[in-house]
């Protein structure tokens, strides 16, 4: 066995991949956030590209919005990806595209503030003093 560069290996592993969908119809998939922005994004998944028609699968009344989109998203598309690549889209009901519920971010317990011996009490102190308690965390993950 001998060493080979990856750009040899690369049609070989490639090809399967590309008889199923072409190099467009991937980067239209994986550039879809950025082409249509978080909102659209997380409510529409593109299924198919074929003849210049991109099937999108929509959640709810997102399809009467993204309708009204259409041409900018078009245009959007076409500008990423190369000038025709998709003329129209087709919206389908697809249920199974629901906005995922984002985990909500665990908070973390309020750290003891530091104490500050030289200065005169008032808030200005206390805002500090509770500052230096969450750099304190900050420098310390672990908390000891």
């Amino acid at each position: 066995m001998r060493a080979r560069s990856l750009a040899a290996l690369l049609p070989a592993v490639s090809r399967p991949v590309f008889r199923k969908q072409s190099a467009t119809a991937v980067q239209v998939m994986t550039d879809w956030p950025d082409i249509v922005g978080p909102h659209l994004a997380a409510l529409t998944v593109p299924r198919r590209l074929g003849a210049g028609t991109l099937t999108v699968a929509c959640s709810g009344p997102v399809a009467m919005e993204l309708q009204h989109l259409a041409p900018t998203v078009i245009a959007r598309i076409n500008t990423t990806c190369g000038q025709g690549v998709v003329k129209r889209l087709k919206m389908v009901q697809d249920l199974t595209v629901l906005p995922r519920p984002q985990p909500r971010p665990q908070r973390q317990p309020t750290p003891a503030p530091v104490r500050i011996d030289d200065m005169p009490d008032g808030p200005l102190k206390d805002a500090l003093a509770r500052l230096g308690g969450w750099m304190g965390t900050r420098r310390n993950p672990g908390g000891g």
